[in-house]
């Protein structure tokens, strides 16, 4: 990896100090990258990639807790007593059936990476590092539940990378509503005495056919999508019990409050329709827009540059996607850049994405991103006007972290 030439200045020597330590990590984070990646654990399962991240973060000098907020696979690791505390966020969930197609094991290991490096220098810079594991951010909300709960207490800035087909100096995700739909109707012989059922498939249906035709009135950024977990248990049975996940999305929180009973209305036209009994229930709280803090994300750019990597620019990104990152930064001032792992055609949740996330190229990308996002640490240290922006930040107002 070529790394810019130093001038001299502390900027330059701290940049130039995290940049040989993540080098000289390179073949650790790229052999945590692939543990998990071999290990795929779903929502608050990820108890071997949760244990191989502390592991990492204790022989990196970081102090580790484990199990916080409650969550037997979040953990909170720190290092340094500054006054300007910035909190790394690792994700390492895995999505069912195609494993890491999102790539969480590379956000896990360049966080692991960034924090290390960032602890070795973390006095002289006057900074607090802390590393989060964050479980279940594909399904379950776990950093909103550590927000909640106070594992982000007295963090001034957050930040993590996440690997893409492409490179974005931000992600622009929607906000989100997780539900589960479930119909209770009555069984009966679907031959012998139909009319003594009641089809909670038939609602089921429905619901889909309503949902595809309100889609020709959807506003910008308006989605909703889904699957059938349970459609009946033979074909010969009308079918009594009937489900289904699905997804509603918005441009905000605000916008998918009122996007969300629109689509509530499908699933009650199927139960109006068939006499079947409607049963909504929540997955996790809904997942908000997210609002990168743009001096921190202009600072990621103007390093992810410098290290060859030429991100979007802000607002050149599309929409889409959703991630529990958009409701820390509501609290937090916080980025969310994307890597790009080279991937094409293949992009995220695509089994051929999964492959890629344990390439060559989305090792390489790990480590860079790590340096970028440690780079902006030392910017956000460095800079007098954004360190005091960001320790006068009112979250930091909240007190110490709590466990």
């Amino acid at each position: 990896m070529n790394l810019p030439t130093a001038s001299n200045n502390a900027e330059a020597r701290a940049k130039d100090a995290v940049a040989a330590l993540l080098h000289d990590s390179a073949p650790r984070l790229e052999d945590l990258s692939h543990r998990i990646h071999g290990t795929p654990e779903l929502a608050f399962q990820e108890h071997s990639a949760a244990a191989w991240v502390a592991e990492e973060a204790e022989r990196a000098g970081l102090r580790v807790q484990s199990g916080v907020a409650g969550l037997p696979t979040a953990l909170r690791a720190t290092a340094g007593s500054g006054d300007l505390t910035i909190g790394i966020c690792a994700e390492y969930d895995a999505l069912p059936g195609i494993g890491h197609a999102c790539g969480h094991n590379v956000i896990a290991a360049a966080a692991v990476g960034a924090a290390a490096a960032l602890a070795a220098v973390a006095d002289d810079l006057g900074i607090t590092v802390v590393l989060l594991g964050t479980p279940a951010e594909e399904n379950g909300g776990g950093k909103i539940i550590m927000l909640e709960r106070g594992a982000f207490d007295g963090l001034q800035a957050a930040m993590m990378i996440h690997p893409a087909a492409h490179e974005a100096a931000q992600m622009r995700p929607l906000a989100v509503s997780h539900f589960d739909a479930f119909y209770h109707g009555k069984s009966s012989h679907a031959s012998m005495h139909p009319e003594e059922g009641i089809n909670a498939s038939d609602a089921m249906v429905v619901a889909q056919v309503a949902i595809s035709l309100a889609r020709q009135q959807l506003r910008q950024g308006e989605q909703v999508h889904g699957i059938v977990t349970k459609g009946g248990d033979a074909g010969n049975i009308i079918p009594a019990e009937t489900s289904g996940t699905f997804f509603a999305r918005a441009e905000t929180l605000e916008q998918l409050q009122a996007f969300l009973p629109r689509i509530h209305a499908c699933f009650e036209a199927g139960a109006t329709a068939t006499g079947a009994a409607l049963e909504i229930a929540e997955r996790s709280s809904p997942y908000s827009e997210l609002r990168a803090d743009a001096a921190l994300t202009d600072a990621y750019a103007a390093n992810a540059s410098a290290l060859g990597r030429h991100p979007l620019a802000r607002g050149q990104e599309q929409p889409g996607g959703s991630t529990d990152m958009g409701n820390v930064s509501l609290a937090i001032p916080s980025i969310h850049p994307m890597v790009s792992i080279d991937s094409l055609p293949a992009v995220n949740h695509q089994p051929e994405f999964a492959a890629a996330a344990a390439s060559p190229a989305a090792d390489k990308a790990l480590v860079e991103g790590a340096i970028a996002m440690a780079w902006t640490a030392v910017d956000a240290a460095l800079k007098p006007e954004l360190r005091k922006r960001l320790t006068q930040s009112a979250y930091a107002a909240k007190g110490p972290p709590q466990g």
